[in-house]
């Protein structure tokens, strides 16, 4: 069977809800390893629904949840790869840490990875999208030396002149100005005043301040479609 068929087939049946490969050639913070495998799962919908005003602790728990299945999701797919004679490298929240940098980035975000891949594009929120599932979405990524065959890559915003997310945050982080792939993320978002915000909306439903908000991703009319779904 080919190997990008393979992996993908074997990452679904572990939990992925889509599997991606991108070229990152000139983008990969390891040296060699110039493909990217990306895969996310989706938020339930019930999750989402009970999101309208604020977060909520099912929010919160369901977060941490998907990141741990991310990041076995990683690791089995690095050890998959290893097994085959290639290099790979899982960027799992746990190897990865919680030091973002000045804006609140990795050094290669899965999304850029995911874009590259051809699986969706980033919104005005600077979230991933896709037409699919909204932005109810969690990312993780693996970098490779493994022949794997690559998307085309989504080199601009699909939002057109929607403003649901831009009009849902009340601390005023989204400018509104379309992402396309020569933008840098603070060129049309602002992660400070997200933050600032998501403490405090956070710490009034709560009862404690953490950077969890989740009014864009509820607001998308991508996630609408998909939320009310049967």
């Amino acid at each position: 069977m080919n190997l990008s068929i393979e992996l993908k087939n074997y990452l679904l049946k572990n939990g992925a809800t889509e599997v991606g490969y991108a070229d990152i050639t000139n983008f990969t913070p390891k040296e060699k390893l110039n493909t990217g495998v990306v895969f996310y799962i989706t938020y339930p919908k019930e999750i989402i629904r009970n999101m309208k005003n604020a977060p909520t602790r099912e929010y919160v728990d369901e977060l941490v949840s998907m990141n741990t299945r991310l990041d076995m999701l990683g690791m089995i797919c690095e050890e998959f790869l290893m097994d085959k004679g290639y290099n790979a490298y899982a960027q799992t929240k746990k190897r990865l840490g919680t030091d973002f940098g000045e804006f609140n980035s990795f050094e290669l975000p899965h999304k850029t990875i995911a874009t590259k891949a051809g699986l969706g594009w980033i919104g005005k929120s600077a979230l991933f999208t896709t037409k699919e599932y909204g932005s109810a979405i969690r990312l993780s990524s693996v970098l490779t030396d493994a022949p794997l065959d690559i998307g085309k890559p989504i080199l601009k915003s699909k939002c057109g002149k929607c403003t649901k997310c831009m009009e849902a945050c009340l601390g005023g982080a989204i400018s509104g100005k379309e992402w396309n792939y020569t933008l840098k993320r603070n060129e049309f978002y602002d992660d400070k005043k997200c933050e600032k915000y998501a403490l405090k909306i956070s710490e009034e439903h709560l009862g404690k301040p953490d950077t969890v908000c989740g009014k864009c991703i509820y607001a998308c009319p991508h996630t609408q479609k998909y939320i009310k779904k049967s």
